[in-house]
């Protein structure tokens, strides 16, 4: 019996042992969930009792590391879009904004609002033309600004020892152009006002540094094209002007953008012409400086790019009804040459007086009555 009562005991003891081994097990767990809940009680007390200005740096220095990137097209012409790049002021006014700038470049308008409608541009300059055609390819485009025209910045150039001395004189003859642009809206008036139509010469679409080639090899006859391309082909002896835009152009050109952008960053669209008029009267009023700034850019020496400047006239210019009648004419005339698809209503892309309101800069609103003018 009292090796029963012995064994019995050792028993008892042992699962006494067990459970005391659990318990203690069991306690080690809880304790240590309670140390790692104070633990993190401790750290998110140490974060929310830190100073505002520690929280706002912290803020602030997460979203310097986050930057949105604002593209807006390169101008490698006598522009104020250039000069704007070059002088820096907008980066500067979006920096706080979050926004960074870059600056990509393509070959003309319809290459510009092609990216924009695949989402790889989001501010475009180009002519009247580039738009309506992005229109009728069913892109939701909104017009931001338009400008005076400047017509004589657009030239019809043949070979310098050609013998084509009027535009009558190109029936038949191979002309160069960037198909949807302003050289291809200018040919077709230049050829009616000259009593003929566009099948009365052979249409080359060619992209501006393709047809630079062309027409410096004697490949095509003629060549509408801007500046400082026409400068240029005069200064190397290689063409003469035939004519230019300055009788010819009724219309300006246009700052533009998708209607996902305009609606999602109105404040960017609103500083970046703030800085594009400011860049605008600027360039006005600073030949001799704007000559030296972009020497580079256009590949032309100072000296010319003075005499250059006259061709443009600078400055934004409230977008009207009269805006809008202008732009729908030149959609119905591209229309009547078969060169669209469908009939295009402009107004799609236009916004309203009020819209426009809020983004125009107050200066150029000041001239509402204020109109393009013709060179």
């Amino acid at each position: 019996m009292p090796a029963l009562k012995g064994k019995f005991e050792f028993r008892k003891n042992q699962r006494a042992t067990r459970r005391s081994l659990l318990f203690a097990l069991g306690y080690c767990l809880m304790l240590s969930t309670v140390l790692s809940s104070c633990g993190e009680a401790k750290n998110n007390t140490q974060q929310s009792s830190a100073s505002p200005e520690s929280v706002a740096a912290s803020n602030t220095t997460e979203k310097s590391t986050k930057k949105q990137v604002v593209r807006i097209v390169r101008s490698k012409q006598l522009t104020a879009l250039a000069v704007l790049e070059k002088q820096g002021s907008l980066e500067k006014r979006l920096e706080p904004m979050g926004f960074k700038v870059q600056w990509p470049e393509f070959a003309a308008g319809p290459q510009q609002l092609e990216a924009v409608n695949a989402n790889g541009l989001d501010i475009a300059s180009t002519a009247e033309s580039p738009p309506v055609f992005s229109q009728a390819a069913g892109a939701p485009l909104v017009y931001l600004a338009t400008t005076h025209p400047s017509g004589k910045s657009i030239s019809l150039l043949v070979p310098v020892n050609s013998p084509i001395k009027s535009v009558k004189d190109l029936k038949g003859k191979k002309v160069a152009f960037q198909k949807a642009s302003i050289g291809h809206y200018l040919l077709v008036k230049a050829l009616e006002d000259a009593g003929l139509k566009l099948s009365d010469v052979q249409s080359v679409f060619l992209a501006p540094a393709d047809a630079n080639a062309a027409f410096s090899q004697n490949k095509v006859d003629a060549w509408y094209i801007w500046e400082p391309f026409a400068t240029r082909n005069v200064q190397n002896k290689i063409a003469r002007v035939l004519a230019d835009g300055g009788k010819l152009r009724d219309t300006g050109n246009f700052y533009s953008t998708s209607r996902q952008f305009y609606q999602a960053h109105p404040d960017v669209i609103k500083v970046f012409l703030e800085e594009l008029e400011k860049a605008e009267i600027w360039t006005k009023n600073h030949p001799k400086e704007v000559a030296q700034l972009l020497a580079p850019v256009t590949q032309l020496d100072p000296p010319t790019l003075e005499i250059m400047h006259k061709k443009y006239d600078y400055g934004l210019v409230p977008i009207t009804d009269k805006t809008i009648t202008k732009q729908q004419e030149v959609a119905d005339k591209w229309y009547s040459l078969g060169l669209i698809p469908k009939k295009v209503n402009v107004k799609d892309g236009f916004l309203t007086p009020e819209e426009y309101a809020k983004i125009t800069p107050s200066e150029v609103l000041a001239n509402k009555s204020l109109s393009p003018r013709t060179n």
